[in-house]
């Protein structure tokens, strides 16, 4: 165990290299002296300026980048100071493994994150709920979330895949190509809107004043408030806070239609016995005597998954494409498999959820691209006792950064770690072993907390990959200076300016 309770005077047993980095580590002598705790203060990390600490040293939009660079300057544990707060930065895999793992009794979301988003108008879901308000809840989505739930919804994330597929025939030819991020988006919020609340939102096809427009606005919004040093808004807004408080408003109103059209269909008892979708389920839920979930949870959990749905699977799917446009023979690899599994697109064989399960290289290489540009490339975590991560005492409502990319560009874990290589998560033994990849890259955490729609994200990138090679050829992916793609966090780390342009690929061509 890397966390566990302890007196902040306390000793352990042993070196403890064998907890921050096995690969270099000695076994201790049973007689080993033992050693005494490092306090937070003892780590190492850059120097601060009075007052604020390293605060004005950090730019929020690159904030992991930040954290990435004192890692490689300072080693796998350093400490940072951010306004009047000590935050601890960790690096090494195992340790935040097992941080993942001791949630949520060792550790927290940061409390100031649950605060802000109350602040702004936004009921408390599952991904920002704590203690057994998050229990109650988490046991009722991950049910809804279920792989045998997700197969149900097969066909009608098909009918959203072929509306993308169709909005891009009729694009074909646009000067400049079509802005990826935004493309993939209205494909993810049309797919999690059917799911979760049985709506058809159907953003792929209008041009109006859509949801997606909207919830682009909260995210970033909800990244920026988290981390300011202070709050302006609390006493004048400017307008893109005024701008802020009428999509909060406006995606309020739309949960609030979309929980009045499922009370009315739940009015069936058949249906009410049988509920066919995420929100239908957690409305059952909430109306069970004693069931410790209400309204005020369900419709916090429909703004968490329009949330949570939208941006990162959109996101990975753009990084995804951009790494295989810029490694022809893992591009070509992808086509290969796609019309071998799928068939070519006159005589494509109709698809099924067992032949997205047999896309295994499309997954690798989602597995690749979620290595090398994770969505979330840092978690935050705050200590709900005082204890012991790694070597080093930690007080409660100590503020830990969890970086999880660091490990994933190691050559220590990753032979080659800067280079997109699928094949790596399909070789023989990849499945085993302390350098499992799986075990190292965490894109969607790991332990009680994991993502509950990890399976929804996954089928929806291996459907719009094979949508795309399949039907299209990619002339390339443009950033706006024409450069490597760079890097922006905005509670996910997006990529920036991305311009995709396609052209419909020809029978005679395809391979």
């Amino acid at each position: 165990m890397v966390w566990r309770e302890a007196s902040l005077t306390g000793h352990r047993d042993g070196p403890t290299v064998a907890r921050m980095n096995p690969a270099l580590a000695t076994p201790p002598s049973p007689q080993a002296p033992a050693r005494p705790l490092r306090q937070l203060s003892d780590l190492p990390g850059p120097k601060g300026w009075p007052v604020v600490g390293n605060t004005l040293q950090v730019k929020l939009s690159q904030l992991h980048l930040d954290m990435e660079r004192w890692l490689a300057e300072y080693g796998p544990m350093l400490k940072v100071r951010l306004g009047r707060n000590d935050l601890m930065v960790v690096s090494d895999h195992e340790i935040n493994g097992q941080l993942f793992r001791d949630r949520p009794d060792g550790f927290r979301r940061p409390s100031q994150l649950l605060e802000t988003v109350v602040e702004m108008g936004i009921k408390p879901g599952v991904f920002s709920a704590e203690g057994e308000s998050w229990a109650n809840q988490r046991r009722m989505v991950m049910a809804s979330f279920s792989p045998t739930h997700v197969r149900a919804y097969f066909p009608a994330l098909l009918r959203v895949t072929e509306r993308l597929k169709k909005r891009w025939l009729q694009s074909m030819g646009q000067p400049g190509g079509l802005d990826l991020q935004a493309e993939l988006m209205r494909y993810t919020v049309d797919a999690i809107s059917g799911l979760a609340f049985g709506k058809d939102t159907n953003t792929l096809e209008s041009d109006d004043d859509v949801i997606q427009q909207h919830l682009d606005k909260i995210f970033p919004a909800l990244w920026r408030r988290t981390n300011a040093v202070i709050p302006y808004w609390r006493y004048f807004k400017l307008p893109v806070d005024r701008e802020l408080d009428r999509s909060v408003k406006f995606v309020n109103e739309a949960i609030k239609g979309f929980v009045g059209d499922a009370r009315e269909r739940l009015r069936d008892p058949e249906r009410r016995a049988h509920p066919q979708n995420l929100l239908e389920g957690m409305i059952v839920a909430a109306d069970e005597p004693g069931s410790g979930v209400n309204d005020d949870d369900v419709v916090g959990n429909v703004f968490t998954l329009l949330l949570a749905g939208e941006d990162t699977t959109a996101t990975s799917l753009s990084w995804m494409l951009y790494l295989l446009t810029r490694n022809p023979e893992a591009l070509r690899k992808a086509t290969e498999e796609v019309d071998r599994v799928m068939g070519l697109a006159e005589q494509a064989q109709p698809w099924t959820p067992e032949k997205m399960a047999d896309l295994d290289y499309i997954e690798a290489c989602a597995n690749e691209a979620m290595r090398l540009k994770p969505v979330g490339p840092f978690h935050v975590v705050e200590a709900l006792k005082d204890g012991v991560v790694g070597d080093v005492a930690v007080p409660k409502g100590t503020v830990i950064f969890m970086i999880l990319r660091h490990d994933n560009l190691n050559e220590r874990c990753f032979p080659n770690a800067q280079d997109f290589r699928p094949e790596r998560w399909l070789e023989q033994g990849a499945a085993a072993g302390a350098m499992n990849p799986k075990r190292v890259s965490m894109p969607f955490g790991a332990g009680p907390r994991v993502c509950p729609g990890r399976y929804l994200a996954l089928l929806e990138i291996k459907m719009a990959m094979a949508m795309l090679l399949q039907n299209f050829e990619i002339e390339g992916i443009d950033t706006p200076d024409g450069g490597e793609a760079q890097e922006l966090m905005s509670f996910t780390m997006i990529p920036v300016g991305l311009k995709i342009r396609l052209k419909r690929r020809p029978a005679a061509t395809a391979t």
